[in-house]
This record gives C-alpha cells, sequence and structure tokens, in this order.
C-alpha cells in the first residue's frame, strides 16, 4: 500500500506538510492518560490566551479551505474542531487509546491528525480531487458521494476515507478494538511545518514504541519524493524520519481529524 498527493496538490498547496507513520500491533489495552493530559495542557495553556481562530496553524488550513472553494467556518479543519470541543467541554472523550493519542497530539500542536487502519483500505490511498463517483462512509453508517473536485483521500476501489480533505475521516476506515496495523497521515499548512510535522511524528513514534511495543516507520513527504510505501506486514520496522530517497519498505520514495471510536465499532479519528 501506497499513500501520496496527487501532483496538483502539492501544486497548489506548496506550504504543505505532511508526515506519515505506519505501525503494527496495535490493541486498545493499553493506558495514554499521562499523554493525554500534557497535550490537554498545553491546548489549555494556549486556549487561555485566545481562541483556536487565531491560531497560525488553523488561520493557515482556513486559507487553504477557501482556497478549495470550502467555506472555512462551514468545513473545519479536524483540528479546529477539536479545539473547539474542548474549549467548550475542557475534554475530549476517550475513545481507543490510539485514537485518544492521536486527537491529543493533534489539539496540543493545533494541527490535524489522521488515524487509518490499513486492513480496511483498497490498494493505495491518494488524496486527489474526487470525481463525485466515489462512495464515503459517514461515522453514523451513511453513504454519500463527495463533490466532484473536493479534495478527498481516495483508495484503489473508490472510496472515500475523508471528505474534504482533513475536515472529516470515513466511518469505513476508521479505527476499532481489532485494528492491528495503522496508517497515520499529520498534515500543517502553517510556516513552521516543516519544523513542527517531524517533531509530532518522533512524539508518536516514541510512544507507539514505550506503549505499544509497536515498531513505526515515519517519513516526511515531499514534492520531489511524495510518496510513503507501508512495509509488507512481517518486515522489521525503524523508528526515526526519513525525507526523500528510499524504496518501498515504508519511507519515502520519489515516485510521485478529530478521532473517534467506539468498542467493536468504528474508531473516529478527524
Amino acid at each position: 500500500m501506497r499513500f501520496r498527493h496527487a501532483p496538483e496538490v502539492w501544486s497548489t498547496f506548496p506550504e504543505l506538510t505532511c508526515g506519515v507513520l505506519h505501525a503494527t500491533g496495535i490493541t486498545p489495552a493499553v493506558d495514554v492518560a499521562p499523554r493525554l493530559a500534557r497535550y490537554a495542557d498545553t491546548a489549555r495553556a494556549r486556549l487561555a490566551a485566545g481562541t483556536e481562530g487565531g491560531f497560525p496553524e488553523i488561520q493557515a488550513w482556513r486559507r487553504a479551505f477557501a482556497r478549495t472553494g470550502s467555506p472555512p467556518t462551514r468545513y473545519r479543519c479536524a483540528a479546529e474542531s477539536l479545539l473547539r470541543r474542548f474549549r467548550r467541554d475542557g475534554a475530549l472523550p476517550r475513545l481507543h487509546p490510539l485514537v485518544d493519542l492521536g486527537n491529543a497530539l493533534s489539539l496540543g500542536y493545533a494541527v490535524p491528525v489522521a488515524v487509518l487502519d490499513l486492513a480496511r483500505i483498497a490498494g493505495d490511498l491518494t488524496v486527489r480531487p474526487a470525481l463525485g463517483t466515489e462512495t464515503y462512509l459517514t461515522l453514523g453508517g451513511d453513504e454519500e458521494h463527495p463533490d466532484p473536485g473536493e479534495l478527498i483521500f481516495a483508495d484503489a476501489a473508490g472510496r472515500a476515507h475523508s471528505r474534504r480533505w482533513t475536515h472529516r475521516q470515513s466511518g469505513a476506515s476508521a479505527v476499532r478494538a481489532e485494528t492491528a496495523e495503522v496508517l497515520v497521515v499529520i498534515e500543517a499548512m502553517h510556516e513552521g511545518g516543516a519544523g513542527t510535522v517531524p517533531r509530532m511524528l518522533g512524539e508518536l513514534a516514541g510512544a507507539l514504541a514505550e506503549e505499544w511495543g509497536a515498531p513505526a516507520r515515519t517519513a516526511v513527504l515531499t514534492p520531489e519524493a511524495p510518496t510513503f510505501a507501508a512495509p509488507v506486514l512481517g518486515t522489521a520496522g525503524d523508528l526515526g524520519v526519513s525525507r526523500g530517497g528510499g524504496a518501498p519498505d515504508g519511507r519515502a520514495t520519489g515516485s510521485t481529524r478529530a478521532v473517534r471510536t467506539a468498542p467493536a465499532d468504528p474508531a473516529r479519528s478527524r
């Protein structure tokens, strides 16, 4: 399985920084509460100084949404939605530990994080404009069709695994209690994203190693090396961020939100 952005995404959004992580050995029997608290404290301190709409990370995504024709106060990136909910409720719901960790990471850095169950994705996954024929499964189980031209995460079977790029994930590939193999996608648009995304990848990979004992492979994608190839199950993984070069072993190659879950049901990311 390979993950990539279509060339027109890179040309339209040259400010994009994308980090990708692949991991196996995921289970729900992990306590990540102390890690969640640290990210929540960071978000709480930032929100005390002003609402999320003033954060440079969120403003950058609003500009990106406006460029795609999606009204940014109607369709918000997943990180903004999480911050709004956290500001209102003072906490986020606890779902699946990896989903909780992805939400907390997104909350602390104000950057969208998508966590997807790789077993439920057919073939390669590409961020590209929708044709309008793809099917999207909502977290509530309803089926929709993205608007033509809308940016989506599309797999080889014509399924959309997100709506409006980082606005909303699909129930089809949401993390479940039985999920074992995941792909995590972190996308930033703000000026400091080139530094933020590798830091987020490193923190998440470290948490996977310490809490799950799960090997993770990561990459920061670029227009010159825009493809991430997930390693075949059973191959050795390694921690750390790669940039460019490499082969289909999980590193970048040159060939190219708000997360939720319910027990035994789709756990929702974004």
